[in-house]
């Protein structure tokens, strides 16, 4: 493994932990999680109710998406400062002020009365709850005997990877029963308790406010402009044609700019924002990659299945949430399973495997027609949960479980960056997919609906039939047609995108053969020294 250089006298490296987890040291990382599961979840609760939102608001189409954008560009640029935070407030205090933060900004949420209080919130919501995320990695990996890993990496990995995927069924659910102001309600009374119980029960290490008076605000402001002008670009830039529009166009340059100018800044401060350090071990790097694209399939078949569902099929966020769900149960039925498995497997065949599973599930759905139902998506669902807990687990455990614990807490920032960046790129690009391949299949889709072809002249006609008596039969049956072929050109193009991933998933299950061997399965990974 890569050697730990000389660590910062006033990083406090925990002591080897005693081979037995402490019940009060458990509890508390427990209460932890729940606060980790509370800010991922959040993410994707609003996706399955903006409709709602937007009524609620008197908002228009593009305004509500900025209830999700302004979560996700404040928590692209939390997490990675999250690591600085940890050193220089300690976890008791970093996680206790993101929890009472992300909950006073929730309750706000809640009772926002017009779309700019509602952004504004949100944007707070992300930015405070960030902190909570790579904390709690960072605590699994230094707290703990790395005998112990396959126990917390297994909890962690569930967390990260559950969250998303059920966030549209917890959101569905909320708004129907209730309305959708409680979709941030239902986060106060659990953030009160949090908070609480994490002052009272976190003792994991010392805080090092010495380290605040050589905080870095210049590095602070190219990160933000960096990392949020990208996600902007990411999340707005498949439906405006990217640098056609101006403002995405205003943004690409914002970022490549920021770009240059934060890594000068991290490469030569005294004291970095961010320290990329930890980038010279080896698997530590190699688990970022993987991590980056775990997230592309992570957050990209949270995105595609019920946009699917919705577009095509009708259904509603409740029977959407209701298919999304097998997934869930899925993940957590393995977690356990891949906790035992790395005691005996080497991780890397773990990882090759989790990837090939989650290929051979999208692979599945390439053959997708307007028929797919709960069904027909419920192998390629169960394949993905099962891919996604045996790739995400042992990458969490062979990237951070190598590094010495005085670099875990700026690693665990930059590890947890990748996953949501990657979801922000996977986005992106099967937005684009969906989009150039539903063009290109209408166009030749079109080249043969014409009248030579005498299934589509015995369906107009009997379309015509059905519509006598009801106006202009010709027209709306010509109207009807052409919905058909839209709507198979649709089909097609999700097809195209599940195999893209199929592609991508499979080559990816070889980039494994980079990580190094772990010396025991015990040791997450390998020595830290």
């Amino acid at each position: 493994m890569a050697n730990a250089t000389t660590a910062d006298p006033t990083m406090s490296a925990p002591a080897a932990p005693a081979e037995r987890i402490a019940p009060r040291r458990l509890i508390a990382f427990l209460i932890m999680v729940f606060g980790m599961f509370m800010s991922i979840l959040d993410i994707q609760i609003v996706s399955a109710s903006l409709t709602e939102i937007q009524a609620g608001l008197s908002a228009s189409s593009s305004e509500v998406s900025w209830v999700q954008t302004a979560y996700l560009i404040a928590e692209v640029i939390a997490i990675p400062l999250s690591g600085f935070l940890s050193r220089a407030l300690g976890t008791r205090l970093l996680f206790a002020i993101s929890a009472a933060g992300f909950t006073l900004s929730s309750f706000l949420c809640g009772f926002a009365s017009s779309i700019e209080q509602m952004i504004l919130w949100r944007a707070i919501q992300g930015f405070l709850g960030a902190g909570m995320i790579p904390t709690v990695f960072a605590s699994a990996y230094t707290v703990f005997p790395r005998s112990k890993f396959h126990i917390v990496g297994p909890i962690i990995g569930l967390v990260a990877t559950l969250a998303p995927t059920v966030g549209p069924t917890v959101g569905g659910y909320i708004t129907d029963a209730m309305s959708w102001h409680w979709l941030f309600f239902v986060n106060v009374p659990p953030g009160i308790l949090i908070t609480i119980g994490v002052l009272a029960l976190v003792d994991f290490d010392e805080p090092h406010f010495e380290l605040l008076d050589r905080f870095d605000w210049w590095g602070l402001i190219f990160m933000a402009g960096f990392l949020g002008a990208l996600e902007y670009v990411l999340e707005e830039g498949p439906q405006y044609e990217w640098i056609q529009d101006t403002s995405v166009a205003i943004c690409a340059a914002v970022c490549a700019v920021s770009a240059v100018a934060f890594f000068w800044r991290v490469l030569t401060a005294d004291e970095p924002i961010v320290d990329l350090r930890a980038f010279g071990n080896r698997n530590f790097a190699v688990g970022c990659l993987l991590q980056f694209c775990i997230g592309i399939g992570l957050y990209g078949l949270t995105y595609i299945y019920p946009r699917y569902l919705a577009e095509v099929r009708g259904y509603s966020a409740m029977m959407i949430g209701e298919t999304m769900f097998v997934s869930g149960v899925t993940m957590f039925l393995m977690a356990p399973v891949v906790g035992r498995m790395m005691l005996k497997i080497d991780m890397r065949y773990i990882i090759a495997f989790g990837l090939v599973i989650f290929a051979i599930g999208s692979y599945q759905m390439t053959g997708i027609t307007r028929d797919y139902d709960f069904w027909e998506l419920f192998v390629p669902q169960v394949l993905r949960g099962v891919g996604m807990m045996f790739a995400m687990v042992p990458t969490n455990n062979i990237a951070l479980g190598t590094l010495a614990p005085d670099r875990v807490k700026n690693a665990s920032g930059l590890f947890n960056l990748m996953r949501n960046l990657g979801g922000a790129v996977g986005l992106a690009v099967i937005n684009q997919v969906l989009n150039d391949r539903t063009d290109l299949h209408i166009a030749r889709l079109h080249e043969r609906v014409n009248w030579g072809n005498a299934t589509a002249v015995e369906t107009l006609n009997m379309l015509q039939q059905k519509l006598q008596g009801m106006g202009d039969a010709a027209l709306m049956a010509m109207k009807q047609l052409s919905q058909i072929v839209h709507r198979q050109a649709v089909v097609m193009g999700y097809g195209d995108a599940f195999f893209m991933l199929t592609c991508f998933y499979l080559a990816l299950s070889f980039t494994v053969m980079l990580l190094k061997k772990p010396s025991s399965p015990m040791a997450g990974g390998g020595d830290a020294h």
